[in-house]
């Protein structure tokens, strides 16, 4: 008995250990989240609540802004981009996911997966200017198959109303991959038990994946769409290096981002700007609080 409790004795102060080393582990994401993200999005509301001399103007800068010519163009866009965007990314993922995961042979599962996760490490900068290179007929590898399409030139290709698919072409092209990845693993997770359970009812390969993998895939779901969905709210680098790689086809203002930018570095209208950035931030969480109340995010399983 006084062994056991000499044990357990020696053993208690390990748990502070262990806090203290979680502690020290979060401490520098903590800095970098309060450095780069809390201070100036506490600074961007201050600003938007103000005028340049810093007194309260209520909504004043909202309304400006809304009543700027180029918003509701700007919102139409963002909000046809990101219906294109969300809609592919969750269908084609998922179901890339699957395919991947129903591979017999692990060498082409991995070699695949490889190769779809190859284009993120691309910059989003960078690979945009990839884009405009392929999209170029007199340049592009494929111009062949752009000419057959009857797009002869760069113009032609980058017309005001393929830009939504353009856009959405690039972003899949970039973040695919990663989310492909954590959907595979998702479904590593899934119990063989359940799949055998289902393989002995008689359910085949698209009955398994409607009703057993894909509810269970749920919660992954909703988190790539919240974070696809913020990610593509703020659109920026495609239409800005696009607006300068064909002297303005695309606009300095097509997004919401870029009328914002466009508005603090071209009118020195910093308050107006904050006040579009903070109308993203609030549609952002309002759309994340949504999906995360409709679908159970948090609730235990």
């Amino acid at each position: 008995m006084n062994t056991s409790s000499d044990t357990a004795g020696s053993r208690a102060p390990r748990a502070p250990r262990r806090a203290r080393g979680g502690y020290a582990f979060i401490a520098g994401y903590v800095v970098l989240l309060a450095a780069f993200g809390i201070v100036p999005t506490v600074y961007a509301i201050y600003f938007a609540f103000t005028n340049a001399d810093g007194a309260f103007t209520g909504l004043g800068n909202f309304t400006a802004a809304a009543a700027d010519f180029r918003f509701l163009p700007a919102v139409g866009h963002v909000a046809l981009y990101l219906l294109f965007w969300l809609v592919s990314l969750v269908v084609l993922v998922v179901v890339l996911a699957l395919v991947l995961h129903r591979l017999t042979s692990q060498g082409l599962s991995r070699g695949l997966r490889f190769l779809f996760y190859i284009p993120g490490a691309l910059a989003g900068a960078a690979s945009v200017m990839v884009w405009l290179f392929m999209l170029d007929p007199t340049v592009s590898p494929v111009s062949f198959l752009l000419r057959a399409l009857g797009f002869p030139t760069f113009g032609s290709v980058i017309a005001p109303g393929h830009l939504p698919v353009l856009f959405t072409l690039i972003a899949f092209w970039t973040g695919v991959g990663g989310w492909i990845v954590v959907m595979y693993g998702a479904l590593n997770n899934i119990s063989t038990d359940i799949l055998e359970a289902a393989r002995i009812d008689g359910a085949g390969p698209w009955r398994t994946a409607l009703h057993i993998q894909i509810p269970l895939l749920r919660k992954w779901i909703v988190y790539m769409v919240i974070l696809a969905f913020a990610g593509g709210a703020q659109l920026f680098v495609e239409p800005q290096l696009l607006s300068q790689a064909s002297v303005g086809v695309a606009g300095r203002d097509y997004s919401l981002n870029q009328l914002s930018y466009d508005l603090a570095f071209q009118m020195n209208n910093v308050n107006g700007a904050a006040a579009v950035s903070v109308e993203l931030l609030i549609v952002g969480l309002v759309v994340a609080t949504f999906f995360v109340a409709r679908s159970g995010f948090f609730d235990a399983e």
